[in-house]
Order: C-alpha cells, then sequence, then structure tokens
C-alpha cells in the first residue's frame, strides 16, 4: 500500500499536499503559481491545469495572472484561412 504522504511527481496537486479545497498560502502557493506558469507557458489551457491540479479555473486563472504570466486569447482550434474566390 503507497503511503499517502509521499511525493507526487505525477505534476498533479497533490506534490505538497496541495489538495482540492485546502487554502494555498506563502510558498506553497508561489512555487504552485511558478509551477502553473511554466506549464502554460508551454502551451497546457488553463482547464487541463485546473483538472491536473484539482483545482477551479478561477483558481487556476488568478494563480497565472498573480504571477505575471501573458494570459493567451480564448478560443479553440485556429483554421486556416479559406481560399477566396
Amino acid at each position: 500500500m503507497a503511503d499517502s504522504n509521499a511525493a507526487d511527481t505525477s505534476g498533479t496537486g497533490d506534490a505538497a499536499g496541495l489538495t482540492k479545497g485546502k487554502r494555498i498560502t506563502g510558498d506553497d502557493r508561489n512555487s504552485l503559481a511558478g509551477n502553473l506558469r511554466k506549464r502554460y507557458d508551454a502551451g497546457e489551457s488553463i482547464r487541463v491545469l485546473a483538472a491536473d491540479t484539482g483545482r477551479s479555473y478561477g483558481f487556476v486563472h488568478r494563480l497565472l495572472s498573480e504571477s505575471g504570466a501573458t494570459l493567451r486569447s480564448r478560443g479553440g482550434a485556429n483554421r486556416p484561412a479559406a481560399d477566396k474566390k
């Protein structure tokens, strides 16, 4: 049986005991914000980050904003311009 206190390196929010609903402050918050910003800057969406960490979209959006990340505009897959006749 796995130790529930063992560090999780899968990239989820459980790494430092950052479980859903737990208030995150100080160094833990700064660390999580930096981690999420790196992943967001690498192309992951806010929704994916939220699902992976067990946090809400709004929480992840706020952390990214606080960390100084440049947020991308909304939108799905970009389609190439259609040939106009």
